[in-house]
């Protein structure tokens, strides 16, 4: 009698990447390294081999297509029982190889998350491909959802011998965007035209439409800087990054977000780098990406000598100690009197209404810095900064679609705080490049309080965010917050915790407040 296959309960699955891509018989590129790194980030690897390399870390000497009935093999028998959450694409052997596989993409897999690494020649110089002509990648370029090349393979793919400066890298990167249907990430590490990219590496970011993201950012560029990590030791670094890439889109990470976690990760990766042979030597295999070291400087990238989209505030916000405590968000001005005669220190005021000259959302909002001033609380004031700085509130709190239009400089110069709002690494990221006193991280559960285009982070990428941005900053979590998960959001580390139903929709503020304090102060409790 046959033995039936067990379920795996879905709380062991581990997302399934594919990598398709050659083998390199050094261990250190390839197939080898996608394996190191998508399982170390936990996923679980499968690999469809593309061609068999002999090399080591100074030569290439044969490289050798697998058949196209393996090729075909390998592609249909994983899809029959282990489905992938993402592909990375690496090594194609030849034109014809790479047209075999854009076709049985786009019939089999058409939706599926696809980062293509389009490799052609080694870290050794030596040519990967067969025959002389370059291969064209156009096949897969509506499939792919980010594209990855260095600067030798963004010059072939736009028909150049050479990108002989800065200028060259950025147009060639915004004409190879302008063709393909995902986002573009151009690596520039290798990228030396002037003194300072000698200690800096530097990376384009140019993102296509995203899916649950803010509209801000979709089709937008960013430069992407870090201090460049000083070693030779850097075989594979291209298909670790896109492999590190992969493995993000499969977790649910948004682009933007698997980008820079991607790169923080390829940081960490060249600084565990390591000798093996006389020539450049493999990558360490580190975990999830947590140092804030590690992750680029993000800034809006300059299209002919024009930011395009926010600039970068240059002035540092007002300093405010780590824990705020429990940190309401009312929009009533009975309620506010409330929580303020009943000793809160630290609350927002959010009216969604344009508070127009004389409305009634004018007067409540200059009513509120009032309040907060006469019971010494840190009162911020959401969107509203215009009201905010002309009567002197404590603080302003922004989402990422109010930054382009605020004058941080005129708010910092004037003794603002601000709160800036995050739902990812990303938007973090250029959060924190504008020094804000505080940083909101959410939404973390559902909540119909307000309608976002991001999904609920969750309770695991709260924790992995507070470990990369607390130690830099306060840090607060927002969305769906109440007495009964309050808790286990404490449990993240997180400094503080912003609630707005679990008090606006109680029949006593007061007591919400005292509930859910003495619950945040002692760590535990029952319901």
């Amino acid at each position: 009698m046959e033995a039936k296959a067990k379920s795996i309960p879905e709380a062991f699955k581990k997302p399934i990447v594919w990598t398709i891509a050659g083998s390199d018989s050094g261990g250190g590129a390839g197939i080898q390294a996608d394996l190191a790194t998508i399982n170390a980030l936990g996923c679980h690897c499968c690999t469809i081999i593309t061609a068999l390399t002999a090399q080591s870390s100074v030569a290439v000497t044969l490289v050798e297509p697998v058949s196209d009935a393996m090729l075909l093999a390998q592609l249909e028998t994983l899809l029959a029982d282990m489905p992938p959450a993402a592909i990375k694409i690496g090594l194609l052997a030849n034109q014809a190889q790479l047209n075999l596989l854009a076709d049985w993409l786009a019939t089999h897999v058409p939706q599926v998350a696809l980062v293509l690494d389009p490799v052609m020649v080694a870290s050794c110089g030596d040519t990967l491909q067969q025959g002389s002509g370059r291969l064209d990648f156009s096949p897969l370029f509506e499939l792919a959802t980010i594209i990855t090349p260095n600067v030798a393979e963004l010059a072939q793919m736009t028909g150049k011998e050479k990108l002989q400066n800065e200028v060259d890298w950025h147009q060639a990167a915004t004409t190879l965007k302008a063709r393909i249907g995902g986002s573009l990430f151009a690596k520039g590490g290798d990228l030396s035209l002037h003194g300072r990219l000698a200690t800096e590496a530097e990376d384009l970011m140019l993102l296509g439409e995203l899916n649950d993201c803010s509209p801000l950012h979709s089709n937008m560029g960013f430069r992407l800087t870090n201090p460049r990590v000083q070693t030779d030791n850097n075989h594979g670094s291209g298909c670790t990054l896109a492999s590190a890439a992969a493995a993000f889109l499969a977790q649910g990470y948004v682009v933007p977000d698997a980008l820079v976690l991607a790169k923080a990760y390829i940081n960490h990766a060249l600084a565990l780098g390591y000798r093996s042979g006389a020539g450049p030597g493999p990558l360490g295999r580190p975990g999830w990406p947590e140092s804030l070291e590690d992750f680029p400087a993000i800034s809006p990238l300059a299209i002919d000598g024009a930011p395009k989209g926010q600039t970068v505030n240059e002035v540092p916000f007002a300093t405010l100690e780590a824990n705020l405590g429990i940190y309401p968000v009312v929009a009533d001005i009975e309620q506010l009197k409330v929580l303020l005669k009943a000793g809160v220190k630290t609350i927002q005021f959010r009216l969604k209404q344009a508070a127009t000259p004389g409305s009634e959302a004018e007067l409540a909002v200059i009513r509120a810095i009032e309040l907060g001033r006469e019971y010494g609380a840190q009162l911020f004031i959401n969107d509203h900064w215009q009201l905010a700085l002309e009567h002197g509130a404590f603080g302003v709190h922004l989402g990422q679609e109010d930054l382009a239009g605020a004058p941080l400089g005129r708010l910092a110069e004037a003794g603002l705080a601000l709160g800036l709002s995050s739902h990812g690494y990303f938007e973090a990221l250029l959060a924190l490049a504008n020094q804000p006193s505080y940083l909101a991280l959410g939404h973390i559960f559902p909540t119909p309080t307000k309608t976002m285009p991001s999904k609920p982070q969750g309770l695991e990428r709260l924790r992995r965010y507070v470990a990369t941005f607390a130690p830099r900053l306060p840090t607060v979590a927002i969305g769906g917050i109440d007495k009964h998960n309050l808790v286990d959001i404490r449990a993240t580390g997180v400094n503080s915790a912003a609630v707005v139903r679990a008090i606006c929709a109680h029949g006593a503020p007061d007591e919400a407040l005292a509930e859910l304090t003495a619950l945040w102060e002692d760590g535990h409790g029952t319901f």
